[in-house]
This record gives C-alpha cells, sequence and structure tokens, in this order.
C-alpha cells in the first residue's frame, strides 16, 4: 500500500540501523547503571561546597606529606593524589572539611568496560566509531520524521499532546511514548554525533595553552595560602583539578582548572600569572559527555534508561505496525480483476487498519458470489462493469486525505465513469478527534457533484474501528440493497481472562423493552461510572461493550432486549444469585472529572445507566443537569427510584426529560438542549464539563445543537471545547 514519505523514510531508517540501534539500546540500559551506581557509593560531602579553596588547600597540606594535585569528580567527590606522613603514594577520596581519608577510588567493573567498549566502537576501533557516529545521525532523522508523522496525525503543532486515537497496544504506545520521549532521544544522539565528530578531529578537541615567555615567576614578598586573594574568592565547587607547585623553584606554579577558565598562579604570593577561558567548544564537549553518559547525575541516568529502554520498544512497535499494515492490505483470494467486478471497493488508510473492514465487506460479497475489486484511493480509474462504488476512509490530520488516498480528488475530477454507479461512504475516525471522519464527508460531497453517480445511504461514520457500528452499517445496506451480507467476526484468539458477576437484581422491562441488571463482583473490583463491561457471548464470541453506573460498589446496567439480539436475550433472562463472566475495561475518558466543576449529561435511552452512577456518587459539583430522552412517559419508570434519590439529595440540580413518541407533546432530546442554550453555553465558558451517552444518531444531533449553541453564544467553534476535554462522549 502507499506510504507518505515521511512514513517511508521513517520505516527505512529504521530498518536499516535497526541491528546497531538494539547494540546502542542494550549497551545503553547496562551503562544508564553506572551514574547510579558511582552516586551511591560516592564520597561527596555536602556540606564542602561552600568551602574555598584558602580553607581547602591548608587543610590537605597540614595532613598529608605533600599534595601533587586533587580532582573533584562528576558526583562531586574530592580526589587526590598525596604522599602520606609514612611516605607512600596515594590516589584516595579526601574529606575536604577535615583532609581525612574516606576511601579508595575502584576499578571501573568489567560489565561497564565490556558495554562502553561495545557501545563506544562495536569492537570494531575507528570503523566502529565512525559506524556508531553515523547511527547516531540516522536517528536522529528517523526521531524528526516521526515527529513529523505525529504533526500530521494530530493536526498540528497545537494539538501535539492532544488524546490520540487507540486502535491497538503498538500504536498507541508507540505514539503517545514517541511523543514524551523525542527530546532525550534526540538528546542522545545528538551528543552521540558531536563525540564522534569530536573522537575523529572533525570537531578541534580542546587545548589551553599560556604564554608564559614574559611571566614572572619571583615575588618580592612571599604570604601563606591562605592569605592568597584567588583562592580565598574561589569555592570548591567551582573547581575542576587543582595541581601543586612540584618544588619551591620559582618557575613552579599551581595550575587551577576552574567551571569556566583555567588559571597559573604564583605559588609565593598568589598572583595570577596567566588566565586562559575555556573556549565554547570545551563547554560543549563537557555538557554532551554529561548528557550522553549521565555521569554525576543519577536523575538524567534514569532517564537515558528509560529512553534506551524506549529505543528497543520503538522497534518492536514499528515493526509491528508495519506487519499489521501489510497485514491489513488488499487480499487477493477473493479480488476480481478491475474490469471484471461488479463492486469496487476503495480504501484511504494511513496506518491500514481501515483495511480490515473493507476485506471483510468485500469478503461477504465474494462469499455470496459477487465479484470484488480492492484496492486505494490513489487507484482510482475506469471500470468496465462496475456497479458499485463503496469507499471506506479514515482522517488524516485536519481533514485530510491519508497517503493512499492523496491522488484520489484529481482522478476522479479527470476520469468520468462509464456506467451509472451507485455509492456509500464509510468514515472511520475518533471521536477524540474535532475533525472526526472529516474526509469521508468531503469524498461523499465530491462523489455527490458527478451526474454519474447515486448516493445509496448517507456518509457514516464509525468510532474507534468499533465492529458493532459497522455490522450496524452493513445491517443498513442489506435494507437499501435487498442483498443479505454475513459478516464474520474479526475475533481475537488470544485467551481474556475474564471475571465472576453475581446477579444481584433484575427489573421488569418497559414498555420500550428496556431493563436495568445489577451486577457484584465476587472480588474487588476497581472500577467508576463511565468504565465498560465486556461480554463475550459463547455463540460468537464477539466483544460486547456495555456502559457501567457504579451503585454501591455494584454494576448498574441499562439493556435494551432486542427481537434477535444474542446477549440482550441473555441477560433479560438472568434470575438473582446467577453468576456470568464478563471483564471491566477501564474508560478513563469518560469519567468525571475529580475538579469541581458544573456538569451537564446527555443521554437517551439506556445510555443514563453511567449517569445514574455518577449522580449518586460524586461529592462535591457545584450543579448537575441531567437531560434525557425517552420514547414515552412510560420509558423513564425503571429509573424513577434512583433520579428521585438524586434529586431529594439535590445531586441533580436540574432535570430535563424529552418524549419523542407522546402524542400530546413529541419532543426530542436535542430540543431541550437548545432550549437551555444559556445554561450550556455558561457552564462550557466556565470550563464545565458536557457528557454525551447514547445511540451514535442521538449524538450527531447532540453535536450539531452545541455547535450552534457555542458558536451563537460564545462566538466559538465546538472543536476548541473538544481538545479541552469539555466534550465527553460514549455512544454506540
Amino acid at each position: 500500500m502507499t506510504i507518505s514519505i515521511w512514513r517511508y523514510s521513517h520505516l527505512v531508517l529504521a530498518i536499516s540501523s535497526s541491528l546497531f540501534l538494539c547494540i546502542a539500546s542494550v549497551t545503553g540500559i547496562i551503562l544508564a547503571f553506572e551514574p547510579i551506581t558511582n552516586a551511591v557509593h560516592a564520597h561527596t560531602i555536602k556540606e564542602s561546597e561552600n568551602l574555598t579553596l584558602a580553607e581547602v588547600i591548608p587543610t590537605l597540606k597540614a595532613n598529608y606529606e605533600e599534595v601533587i594535585n586533587f580532582e573533584i569528580n562528576a558526583n562531586d567527590a574530592v580526589i587526590a593524589s598525596v604522599i602520606t606522613k609514612d611516605g607512600q603514594s596515594e590516589t584516595i577520596y579526601i574529606d575536604p572539611l577535615t583532609g581525612k581519608k574516606l576511601g579508595t577510588p575502584t576499578e571501573k567493573a568489567a560489565i561497564f568496560k565490556f558495554a562502553t567498549n561495545l557501545h563506544r566502537s562495536l569492537f570494531l576501533k575507528s570503523i566502529g566509531r565512525f559506524f556508531v557516529g553515523l547511527i547516531s545521525f540516522l536517528l536522529i532523522i528517523i526521531v524528526i520524521t516521526g515527529i513529523f508523522l505525529i504533526l500530521k496525525r494530530q493536526g498540528g503543532i497545537r494539538h501535539f499532546f492532544a488524546k490520540i486515537e487507540k486502535e491497538y497496544f503498538a500504536q498507541y504506545y508507540h505514539v503517545t511514548l514517541g511523543r514524551f520521549l523525542f527530546i532525550p532521544v534526540l538528546i542522545v544522539a545528538a551528543t552521540g554525533v558531536y563525540l564522534s565528530l569530536e573522537r575523529f578531529s572533525i570537531i578541534p578537541k580542546t587545548t589551553i595553552s599560556h604564554d608564559l615567555e614574559d611571566s614572572h615567576f619571583t615575588s618580592s614578598h612571599k604570604i601563606t595560602i591562605q592569605d592568597f586573594e584567588i583562592f580565598k574568592t574561589t569555592l570548591l565547587k567551582d573547581v575542576k583539578s587543582v595541581e601543586f607547585p612540584f618544588s619551591e623553584a620559582p618557575e613552579d606554579y599551581f595550575l587551577a582548572k576552574l567551571s569556566d577558565r583555567e588559571l597559573i598562579i604564583n605559588q609565593f604570593d598568589g598572583s595570577i600569572i596567566s588566565e586562559q577561558p575555556y573556549p565554547f567548544v570545551a563547554f560543549a564537549s563537557s555538557w554532551s559527555s554529561l548528557l550522553h553518559t549521565g555521569q554525576g547525575s543519577p536523575v538524567w541516568s534514569i532517564i537515558l534508561l528509560i529512553t534506551s529502554c524506549a529505543l528497543l520498544f520503538f522497534m518492536y512497535s514499528g515493526f509491528t505496525l508495519t506487519i499489521k499494515r501489510r497485514k491489513n492490505s488488499p487480499h487477493n483470494m477473493f479480488n476480481a480483476k478491475k474490469d471484471e467486478a461488479e463492486y469496487i471497493i476503495l480504501v484511504g488508510s494511513e496506518t491500514g487498519s481501515t483495511f480490515m473492514f473493507a476485506n471483510l465487506f468485500a469478503s461477504a460479497l465474494s462469499t455470496i458470489g459477487k465479484k470484488v475489486f480492492i484496492s486505494e484511493l490513489n487507484t482510482y480509474t475506469l471500470y468496465q462493469k462496475a456497479q458499485y462504488l463503496i469507499i471506506f476512509t479514515s482522517t488524516y490530520g485536519i481533514g485530510e486525505p491519508p497517503a493512499n488516498a492523496k491522488k484520489f480528488e484529481y482522478l476522479f475530477k479527470k476520469i468520468t465513469p462509464i456506467h451509472p454507479l451507485q455509492y456509500a461512504v464509510v468514515g472511520l475516525g475518533s471521536l477524540a478527534y474535532p475533525h472526526f471522519c472529516q474526509y469521508a464527508l468531503n469524498i461523499d460531497k465530491l462523489l455527490g457533484t458527478s451526474s454519474k453517480l447515486e448516493s445509496i445511504l448517507d456518509p457514516y461514520k464509525i468510532n474507534n474501528q468499533s465492529f458493532t457500528a459497522f455490522k450496524d452499517w452493513v445491517s443498513h445496506w442489506n435494507t437499501k440493497t435487498g442483498i443479505t451480507l454475513k459478516i464474520e467476526s474479526p475475533s481475537k484468539k488470544r485467551k481474556i481472562k475474564q471475571q465472576l458477576f453475581t446477579v444481584i437484581e433484575r427489573s421488569e422491562r418497559n414498555t420500550d423493552d428496556t431493563f436495568l441488571l445489577r451486577l457484584r463482583p465476587q472480588h474487588h473490583i476497581n472500577f467508576e461510572s463511565g468504565d465498560l463491561l465486556a461480554f463475550y457471548p459463547k455463540e460468537d464470541q464477539v466483544e460486547r461493550l456495555y456502559s457501567i453506573g457504579k451503585v454501591d460498589n455494584d454494576l448498574l446496567l441499562a439493556i435494551k432486549k432486542h427481537e434477535f439480539g444474542i446477549c440482550s436475550n441473555y441477560f433479560s433472562k438472568l434470575t438473582p444469585k446467577e453468576t456470568i463472566k464478563a471483564v471491566i475495561k477501564r474508560n478513563p475518558d469518560f469519567h468525571l472529572p475529580n475538579t469541581q466543576k458544573e456538569i451537564i449529561l446527555i443521554a437517551n435511552g439506556t445510555g443514563i445507566a453511567p449517569f445514574l452512577g455518577m449522580i449518586l456518587n460524586h461529592q462535591n459539583f457545584d450543579k448537575t443537569h441531567l437531560f434525557w430522552g425517552g420514547r414515552t412517559k412510560t420509558s423513564i419508570k425503571i429509573y424513577d427510584d434512583l433520579l428521585r434519590q438524586g434529586v431529594s439529595s439535590k445531586k441533580i440540580s436540574s432535570l430535563h426529560l424529552a418524549y419523542s413518541q407522546e402524542e400530546e407533546k413529541k419532543e426530542y432530546i436535542q430540543d431541550l438542549v437548545a432550549k437551555e442554550s444559556r445554561l450550556v453555553a455558561n457552564a462550557l465558558h466556565n470550563n464545565g464539563i458536557v457528557m454525551i451517552c447514547g445511540s451514535i444518531a442521538m449524538q450527531k444531533d447532540i453535536i450539531k445543537t452545541l455547535e450552534t449553541i457555542v458558536t451563537t453564544e460564545l462566538g466559538t467553534p465546538l472543536a476548541n471545547f473538544q481538545r479541552k476535554n469539555q466534550i465527553k462522549m460514549d455512544c454506540y
């Protein structure tokens, strides 16, 4: 299938560098522990940071026969080379406050030596260093192309951290972790490139030279070290190292390497003989080493550890995405030649997931003997015997076409169909994005401009890869065309660990064949109102999801019995004390916020269930307004007790009911919302939350109504509130 240049570049670079990146990541994980280990065993004296050299040097000289030099390591511990009073030469950790020995530096552990050599050069010396630098450079490009892909997916930099549609584990966390870790990965890659360039002298190494030809090392008066002005004003924390004079000869001196410059100091009067500031390249080298290794910073080492682990995950998830994308490409087993097919199915998909539904539909047509041709939107052309054109497409970015659909508009305007075609458009996307299925709507509008094409069905939107919604569209197709298609379930073979629930109560069905079911988990389970109960019937093992209301730690479900509904018929016959197996799925995007805000709850039919739980369990919201739509006044009777409880406890601030089938006054829920436009506008303006639960048809009407309200009352598009997560939806 067609993939964009950014995705292609991202993939090719990842594949070509995968082996080296894998080695670098594994060794990076090992090496990340070295600074942590060093910090644990560091002989750091925090109280010594504000000591001056005028205090430290005399202390050292008083404790040892001779001090050759001392340095401050990455963990701020002082390491000194000394000759003891017993004449022994030692390199030791010392306490700068007392001058006493704290310990002896140990040799680098063998595992860290091995990992360092492998990480730096792959044991190939200069050739290996070159490859490591090259792979670091490729990693920079991989990150940049990945950022562009996320920007395109999210619709620009403003929405970079907006919610992501979760299609499956690898896809979701590849993007999510990529957004949060791209900066550490870039830092690791860029510093790796810098250190390699430095190794090959492409970036010059830091060299400090002092011109001492005309310098005066003698002094007319000699003063004590503690009176040296430079030593009195230089703090130990600003020192890298100090080398002591080898003898009392006039030409010997103190060499002090500070954080920003290097000094040569007269050993007799403390005057500065020569001072050289470090060039920029010295700071760049120092910071590159620190950022790449984490030496001296356990916190940054942990970030490097997480980054190295993430790189391994990115390789796994990236290849999983690629395999899944190829797997979801058109199936050849039912693909007729394009000029022989009656049914032309064209697909627009950036990641390949949309092909799953197209393949299922094509397979169902092929099963009943229809000739089907399935391909990408970019391949649109003339079809000699085509009668139907069915388009399945996702939306990329802000209403833009996926990579394999970018040419479609041009081709469609250029090519006129040979025979009249009937068409249908199915859009796939996520309600989390403001431009939900926008490209599908654009396609439908474009097709409508041709006199040779006739629409069979209105454009249909599928949220979050819902198989139930897809089957609903197929049902509409069957009704409209008179063709009965049976869709095979894409059920997953993996075994799902289910929990046991005991039936506590089941109400009688009301006039709408709706009833309440109350279940109690046999073991403690954390869940909230708005989460989902996943049930897998024995007949087909296809997951069915039901919105949960939490009432006294029980699950409250509102279910409508359908004549041929496998699950609804099963649930309608349950009796108290019976048990069922199911799974609770967390749905955090449909939970009440923790902060105190005004809440507007909008539901029709059985969508009221999670709201009943939210109302009865919430503690301190300013106001909660419930809008509910049913068929008749008798429809609401099964909810009466719970609603009265909410009203009497003042947990429901206002209750708005609409009945669409009452003879006296037919009213729809969107009419109620429109009447309370001022209430809705004020709530959103004051950062309140609107939650919608129920049928997709109701959701569409409510969204249109809300768009009108906020545009008229607030002069702001609804998309702004969606981006701020003030509109929460769970519709089916």
